[in-house]
């Protein structure tokens, strides 16, 4: 099994479906990727056996075959060539692989490409094709508010509704929400699941200047990705999500309107006298005055910062933790946006307060902590 490949070509490839490797696994084949050989056409497969991603290139040879390569090594070899061909001699009796350039000759072992995972084939699948700017938009605005508590798995994931109105991505951790909504998005039919972190974080990056349509796949168990020369398949997480509409408060008259980067600043600069437990800062508000403050007992420190708004409502204060404030206001484009609330108990709702795009809504909610007064 023989095959000549341009090196940067090669590099580019593998980078790209890297992300899915883990850096310590249990299985050794999982530190490499599979090379798999059929005529000039040669697919590379990266898999963490929840996620597994392929992608393909053309290569000059005849032959047929597949070896595992250990992934690191490759990638360091790669990476400090300069951009020339290589010919790739596999040896598949022992698993070895013999990189030959115009100067060296490499040589690394591997394992036998049979043992690799298999691409788990998706079955019974609901099919929808949608647009690469509106998924990579949608995992921007959602995956930062995901959770990380392995006792509720269906909050550390994004929760995907196609409708035949619109589609909707969801994520939560029970302290901040955020819903995308898309209405030039559409499905044939209602269907919905729950896709990782992870994957979402890998189609993040490969989505970065992609300007294809995407064919998504899925059933109960997997769902598909697949655009250009790429093909993405991952578990779903099994599990009902939560019901996430009856958290947003419907009825919020209190609306304060104010510049998203002047906030942002505001609350960068007074956060950093917060508590560092709680991080707690005090939203004050009285006619076009806002007034940040934030204080941390244990240590006598204290900030408060004043800007003007525009607000709508009773006079008010309510507390929240400052880093779920700047991670929202730093996931918005808006130029201006809205804080939607009703009562200091009550969770508050950011929204941009102009629509760059008239198909898109995002809202995003915090929950609020209890003012020490």
């Amino acid at each position: 099994m023989n095959f000549v490949v341009p090196s940067a070509l090669l590099l580019k490839h593998l980078k790209s479906i890297n992300g899915v490797i883990n850096t310590s696994n249990t299985i050794p084949i999982l530190d490499c990727f599979l090379f798999e050989l059929s005529s000039d056409s040669l697919t590379l497969f990266a898999s963490d056996m929840e996620t597994t991603i392929t992608t393909n290139i053309k290569v000059e040879s005849s032959e047929n075959g597949s070896i595992a390569i250990p992934a690191k090594t490759l990638l360091e070899a790669l990476s400090n060539l300069p951009d020339q061909p290589i010919s790739f001699i596999i040896d598949t009796k022992k698993f070895s692989a013999k990189l030959k350039t115009v100067n060296g000759d490499y040589t690394l072992t591997g394992h036998n490409g049979d043992e690799y995972p298999k691409l788990p084939k998706v079955e019974s699948a609901t099919s929808v094709i949608i647009k690469s700017d509106v998924l990579a938009n949608a995992i921007n605005k959602t995956i930062f508010a995901t959770g990380n508590d392995d006792l509720r798995p269906v909050m550390s994931g994004v929760f995907c509704q196609f409708n035949e109105e619109n589609t909707v991505f969801v994520a939560t951790d029970a302290h901040k929400l955020v819903r995308y909504t898309r209405n030039d998005a559409k499905a044939g039919a209602s269907a919905s699941f729950i896709i990782p972190k992870k994957p979402l974080n890998v189609l993040k990056t490969l989505l970065a200047g992609v300007d294809d349509a995407i064919k998504v796949e899925f059933n109960k168990t997997n769902a598909y990705f697949n655009f250009g020369n790429i093909n993405l398949v991952c578990r779903l997480i099994d599990g009902k999500y939560p019901n996430y509409e009856a958290v947003i408060p419907k009825q919020n008259p209190n609306k304060l309107t104010v510049d998203r980067l002047t906030l942002l600043g505001g609350i960068r600069r007074v956060s950093v006298f917060a508590n560092k437990a709680t991080h707690q800062i005090r939203l004050k508000i009285a006619g076009s005055q806002l007034t940040l403050s934030a204080e941390d007992l244990d240590f006598a420190n204290e900030g408060h910062e004043t800007l003007i708004c525009t607000y709508i409502g009773e006079d008010m204060e309510i507390g929240f933790n400052s880093k779920f404030v700047l991670e929202m206001l730093s996931n918005l484009d808006s130029d201006e946006i809205t804080i939607e609330m009703s009562a200091p108990n009550r969770a508050g709702i950011i929204v941009p307060t102009q629509k760059a795009n008239p198909a898109e809504d995002v809202l995003m909610l915090v929950m609020p902590v209890m003012l020490n007064n």
